[in-house]
């Protein structure tokens, strides 16, 4: 279990990468809160996101090392909610007028396996908590 534990914490840190992102790492903030095409709802959305991220996250870590002993549903709620931002931005394209990038950084971002790289770094993210959930089920 204890394997599964650490691999869900791992992903729960990974929840504050969409702030890293989005609003520090220059060459991609530029894309995301520092893009002047983008209308200030746009922004206040995309700054409501980094912060779902980071509490989901906390919380994530909070139910794998705050209270007592880790049990395997409480696995299972820390990795849903460390999940659960990966899960939606999966989710996100399927609503109208959305997309993986804005038309003037299609070209700029790499496309690995010709996936966006929000969209395969969330499937990975999502098949090891997947494996982490069996393997901490499997172990306990």
């Amino acid at each position: 279990m204890q394997i599964a534990k650490w691999i869900v914490a791992l992903v729960a840190v990974w929840n504050f990468g969409g702030f890293v992102v989005d609003a520090l790492i220059p060459i991609t903030a530029k894309q995301h809160l520092y893009n002047p095409r983008w209308p200030p709802h746009a922004k206040f959305h995309n700054c409501q996101t980094m912060v779902m991220g980071i509490v989901l996250g906390l919380v994530s870590l909070w139910s794998l090392f705050g209270i007592g002993p880790l049990t395997v549903s409480r696995l299972f709620l820390a990795a849903a909610t460390a999940g659960a931002y990966f899960v939606s931005m999966l989710f996100a394209p399927l609503f109208p007028d959305t997309a993986w990038h804005d038309p003037e950084f299609v070209h700029q971002d790499p496309m690995p396996l010709g996936l966006s790289s929000q969209k395969l770094v969330a499937l990975i993210v999502c098949i090891v908590l997947v494996a982490a959930c069996f393997l901490g089920a499997t172990v306990s």
